[in-house]
């Protein structure tokens, strides 16, 4: 019977380190738990063939003692790995442990040999033969079992929630099991007298199992529940089947073969039938320790797809970020149990931003714990990771997400980098599974295309507030602009017709004592006086017409421009005007051609302003036009209308600027070169009286090639019948 305890626990112990290696290969605490099963085994092993007569019981029995060492110092180690404290002590102790495993199997220094044991002439074992260091063996062990819970009880310090029960199962079952190992491998035997108790060896493997499985199973250590509840189901399911069959098997073949059970039983057709009976019964009975093993022990778990459909339809349901990140926050926190939960996230609108939200009172990072973190990251492509299996080279990361409460960061990438992080708080009632950084990756893409398609919203909201108001601000600027340009007209319109109203009597003075001169009433002049007087003269009179082109403009702005129309010949007003104008061409070399329709042109209209536009155009040609030149005059009736056209050969306008050119106060730029002194004044005004009269202006030019500037009116033929 304590054969096969010693067997069986050296299986359980076997199995249970393979189960956490094969969670997670690579996983240095679990690589450090297959060693320390495997030592606990092996130790077991060769107690049970130190007890056979072979020839080789000295070197047996030497290895029974090789293999404590080996067992307690990867029990250091796996402590050390627990407490996640990677110092030199291990890599001390495992010298002085390998010089102690060389002594032990090379000298006779701890085993000097072995004495039989026989009962009732019966053999039984061995008793050891201590050497001179046997003693100084044990307290080598101690040292370093009490080194091991050195660090357990330092880590206890400050562990909480569901890891500082963990350290405590496991420290309470190596505690027992170092108790029981020494009491059955060194204490009792040495008390009396013989190496008995050795073979009890098997309770300190039980204790240390039971204790490993407890906090397996209750306290997710490794984050193997599933494979242990699973195994538990499945071998509660052989168990049963075991159980159905064999007594199956026996009522039948005792019913049908009255009471003869013999070896043919097993290929009869009642064991054929009853397997495949069975067969079918494995299904069911497999799906109801399932669900018992769950009820059992994942009975506050959560449900996998249940929580891939919700976090789904919540991440379809809204676009606006930060409600999007605090709803997908407040899920992921209730269904991993995490104390906080929250999305950090970049995002660029003409500069590089950031947004942190989540669950209600949830860490903020700065920029530069942030950047920090970036930089791990980027450097080691992490997918997923816990702030606790950190190593000591990024101490100071683990640190920082420490002191912020913060458990398990998962960086969300999106073309090649980190574009967020998705950061949960400490387990509520222990650590992250395998399980939960499994179902998190899973969800990851998704969370980063739904972040993606929300920051486009949120970016473009944004840019539209951004651009709102700058409009707002321009709005604002340009109405300001506007009021002062308004007030500026207005003070120029004010200054133009007081200027005009002044300018006007003095001016008409001038004149009159111009003309007064010219006709002889102050004396002979000669014929050089005269034309000096007549340059003066006509001077003046432009003068005078350019001050009534302001005073018009200023009556246009304040509303007070009218119309003052009688029946004229304007045909004759055409004649009049080119008469009053050939002095001033020929003084510039000019001439002027009119060309008259022989019929009489009767209009409706202002004479004085239609005979300032008539001038206006003529005197423009004259003042634009190269020397030597001829400006052709073209009066006819075309239709219902009397069109006056003006050609000249001059400078042209820039096809550019013809669309400005009828607009107050403009002037193209060949025509400040050629006239600086000009207003830009008369063709505006022009035009409004033409358009006065229902009129429409015509203009056409080329520049370097001169133009044409005209207008046509509609007839009067209400009296005149034509």
């Amino acid at each position: 019977m304590v054969v096969f305890l010693q067997l069986l626990s050296l299986l359980i112990l076997s199995v249970l380190g393979f189960i956490v290696w094969r969670q997670r290969p690579r996983d240095t605490v679990h690589i450090g738990f297959l060693f320390f099963s495997l030592s606990l085994s092996l130790w077991i092993a060769s107690g049970l063939l130190a007890n056979i007569q072979f020839e080789q019981a000295v070197f047996l029995n030497k290895l029974v003692f090789i293999f404590p060492i080996l067992l307690l110092l990867s029990g250091l180690d796996l402590a050390i790995k627990l407490t996640k404290r990677h110092t030199r002590v291990e890599m001390f102790v495992g010298v002085l442990a390998i010089v102690a495993v060389i002594v032990t199997l090379m000298t006779d220094s701890i085993v000097a040999g072995v004495i039989p044991r026989y009962s009732d002439e019966v053999f039984v074992g061995y008793n050891i033969e201590r050497g001179k260091l046997y003693f100084a063996y044990i307290f080598f062990l101690i040292f370093i079992a009490a080194t091991a819970f050195s660090y357990l009880v330092r880590r206890l310090r400050y562990a909480n929630g569901r890891e500082r029960d963990q350290i405590k199962i496991v420290s309470m079952g190596l505690f027992f099991g170092l108790v029981s190992g020494l009491l059955t491998a060194f204490i009792l035997p040495n008390l009396l007298g013989h190496s008995g108790p050795a073979n009890f060896n098997f309770i300190t493997a039980f204790l240390i199992a039971i204790a490993f499985a407890y906090a397996i199973v209750k306290y997710d250590l490794f984050d193997i529940k599933l494979a242990a509840v699973r195994g538990v189901a499945y071998g509660g399911v052989l168990i049963t089947l075991s159980a159905v069959y064999y007594m199956s098997a026996y009522v039948l073949t005792t019913f049908f073969f009255e009471g003869d059970i013999s070896s043919t039983v097993s290929i009869s057709p009642v064991n054929i039938i009853l397997a495949l009976t069975l067969a079918f019964l494995f299904q069911p009975l497999k799906r109801f320790f399932d669900r018992v093993t769950d009820n059992i022990f994942y009975r506050d778990q959560y449900d996998t797809e249940a929580f891939f459909g919700s976090l789904s339809d919540l991440l379809a349901s809204t676009i606006d970020l930060r409600g999007l990140l605090e709803k997908a926050s407040h899920q992921i926190s209730t269904t991993f149990k995490a104390e906080q939960a929250f999305f950090f996230v970049y995002y660029t609108n003409e500069a590089h931003h950031h947004m942190s939200a989540g669950t209600k009172g949830h860490s903020k990072l700065p920029v530069h714990d942030i950047m920090m973190l970036d930089q791990y990251v980027q450097r080691k492509n992490e997918k997923i990771f816990l702030t606790d299996m950190l190593l000591d080279e990024y101490e100071h990361i683990r640190r920082m997400l420490v002191s912020h409460g913060i458990g398990l960061v998962m960086p969300l990438w999106h073309e090649g980098r980190a574009m967020g992080y998705v950061l949960l708080g400490e387990h509520q009632s222990g650590k992250y599974t395998k399980r939960d950084l499994n179902v998190l990756m899973a969800v990851s893409s998704e969370l980063v295309i739904a972040i993606q398609n929300a920051l486009l919203v949120y970016e473009l909201k944004e840019l539209n507030a951004t651009l709102q108001q700058r409009i707002d601000v321009a709005t604002k600027e340009l109405r300001s602009s506007n009021n002062q340009l308004k007030h500026l007209d207005e003070v120029k319109d004010e200054f133009i017709s007081m200027a005009s109203h002044q300018l006007r009597t003095p001016l008409t003075s001038v004149k009159g004592y111009l003309s007064m001169v010219l006709d002889g009433d102050a004396g002979a002049v000669t014929p050089r006086q005269q034309t000096l007087l007549r340059e003066a003269f006509n001077s003046s009179e432009r003068m005078v017409r350019l001050i009534a082109d302001f005073l018009n403009v200023s009556r246009l702005q304040t509303g007070k421009f009218t119309i003052d129309k009688r029946a004229i010949d304007f045909k004759n007003l055409v004649k009049q005007e080119v008469t009053n104008l050939e002095l001033i061409a020929k003084t510039r070399g000019m001439k002027l051609r009119i060309n008259v329709t022989d019929k009489d042109l009767p209009v409706e209209a202002d004479e004085a302003k239609l005979q300032q536009v008539v001038m206006n155009f003529i005197d423009n040609a004259i003042y634009y036009s190269r020397p030597k030149g001829t400006i052709i005059i073209n009066l006819e009736r075309i239709k219902h209308s009397a069109v006056l056209t003006v050609v000249d050969t001059g400078i042209g306008v820039p096809e550019e600027e013809q669309p400005k050119l009828f607009h107050k106060f403009y002037r193209a730029k060949n025509a400040r070169r050629q006239r600086p002194d000009g207003t830009g004044v008369g063709l505006f005004m022009a035009r409004r009286v033409v358009e006065a009269h229902g009129g429409t202006i015509i203009f056409s030019s080329r520049e370097g090639k001169g133009s044409t500037f005209g207008f046509r009116i509609p007839l009067d033929e209400s009296e005149h019948g034509q």
